[in-house]
């Protein structure tokens, strides 16, 4: 028996997956977005749910897995697919609907929007629209939709960064509430792709910018905040938060700049850290059970520090210092902190005393890392189960944990596993069919 055997239509179950298995390239993540769901198998069509980015509590992997399509392309294996405007954030699925962002319209008259379709069928059951004011520029490959929504069957939450968090009736796309957020500012322009979360009646959502990083809790009913906790020593990111229980203690779990963090869901305190991770993060932890795995590639050795990135990417007349006409006018307030003696330049160390907290200066450099959840304080010693230094990771790609092997891939088509429980290479880094980008989770 094939997933796509017609004979089997009545209880074939749709799964999101990529629009083909070619590399993906710069001129079709700049083209119009495609959902295109894949034929799989399952007496029910809400057996597993994947609602949120990464699926249930973003480990990326199903609930149902049986009957997965092996071989699958933008033809192949395909029950039906949608063209919908340009963005690159997940689809998901809740309650017997596919969900899904993008934006359509012409330059600054553009609109986000927020489509529901049935998943078995591909019909669409509704969309909302709201205009989406002054866009920023950004940098390619990110898109103005590219958070993924999360929904408890009831309700969708998503985020857009001109308007804040956005709630919908899931039934009908009637608009709930609005939570206004801050514009997220980012020194190297890449702009922001940060997915909320719900975990019991709160929703959850982490903004770690270059001016203001934060993690929020909303009342998931009302839109009402709950706790509001500043994150200032992390740096832009777009790690998602992870729900992680370890004995009686539950806690919400933020990867960071020099930090992986479990706050108290309830007040928003932080209750313990480990101080192992590297400068820029944009991959999601993997949780199973209390343990936590965390893969990360971020540019550059241990001693390639924040200057350096700034001095290749803002120094525009290459003087080897930086003043306000290079950096955007929001983070100006920043540059007279750092700006030392006052000369009108940020020049080696000012760089990192402007932008980078003293107690949190970290490098770059490629690692893979177990960590037990829970405890209090700094964990770093008692916590750490065991560490990789290793080119695998990706800077983009989030790791998958089964069956006890960690599993990463990256661009070039380069994978790698490795154990879950010791870290010792299951197979070294290969390249696997098909070359390209990988961005995929």
């Amino acid at each position: 028996m094939v997933s796509g055997d017609r004979r089997h239509t009545e209880t074939r179950r749709p799964v999101i997956r990529p629009p083909g298995n070619r590399p993906m390239t710069r001129r079709f993540l700049q083209s119009l977005l495609t959902i295109t769901i894949c034929a799989t198998l399952s007496p029910s069509a809400h057996a597993a749910d994947w609602d949120q980015f990464r699926g249930p509590n973003a480990t990326g992997v199903s609930k149902d897995s049986k009957n997965l399509p092996v071989n699958f392309s933008t033809t192949e294996n395909v029950v039906w697919k949608k063209t919908l405007g340009t963005g690159i954030a997940c689809p998901i699925i809740s309650g017997g609907r596919c969900i899904e962002t993008a934006v359509t319209g012409k330059k600054g008259q553009e609109k986000f929007n927020v489509f529901a379709f049935d998943a078995l069928t591909g019909k669409k059951l509704w969309q909302t629209s709201f205009p989406a004011g002054k866009l920023p520029e950004i940098t390619w490959p990110n898109q103005h939709a590219s958070c993924t929504p999360c929904s408890d069957g009831e309700r969708v939450y998503v985020h857009f960064s001109t308007i804040g968090l956005l709630c919908l009736d899931a039934g009908n796309g009637k608009h709930l509430w609005t939570h206004k957020t801050p514009m997220p500012f980012y020194l190297l322009g890449w702009g922001a792709a940060n997915s909320p979360i719900l975990h019991g009646d709160k929703l959850f959502f982490c903004l770690d910018d270059d001016l203001d990083s934060y993690l929020v809790a909303l009342d998931k009913y009302s839109g009402k905040q709950k706790w509001l906790t500043k994150r200032p020593e992390m740096l832009g990111g777009y790690s998602v938060p992870v729900v992680v229980t370890s004995g009686k203690q539950t806690d919400i779990v933020m990867a960071g700049s020099g930090k992986l963090k479990g706050y108290n869901p309830e007040t928003g305190k932080v209750r313990w850290n480990c101080n192992s991770l590297l400068r820029t993060i944009m991959t999601t932890p993997a949780v199973v059970d209390d343990k936590i795995y965390v893969s990360v590639q971020s540019y550059g050795d241990t001693a390639r520090t924040l200057k350096f990135a700034l001095l290749q990417w803002r120094d525009t007349n290459q003087d080897k210092k930086l003043d306000k006409t290079e950096l955007g006018k929001a983070f100006w307030k920043k540059f007279d902190k750092g700006d030392a003696n006052k000369d009108g330049f940020l020049v080696g160390d000012e760089i990192d005393d402007a932008f980078q907290a003293k107690t949190n200066r970290v490098g770059g450099g490629n690692i893979i890392q177990m960590i037990r959840g829970g405890g209090t304080g700094n964990v770093t010693k008692t916590h750490m189960e065991w560490n990789l230094n290793t080119k695998a990771p990706s800077n983009i790609a989030s790791p998958l944990v089964v069956n006890d092997q960690v599993f990463v891939i990256k661009e070039g088509g380069i994978s790698a596993a490795f154990s879950a429980i010791d870290g010792k290479t299951q197979w070294p880094r290969r390249r696997i069919r098909n070359l390209g980008h990988y961005y995929a989770s």
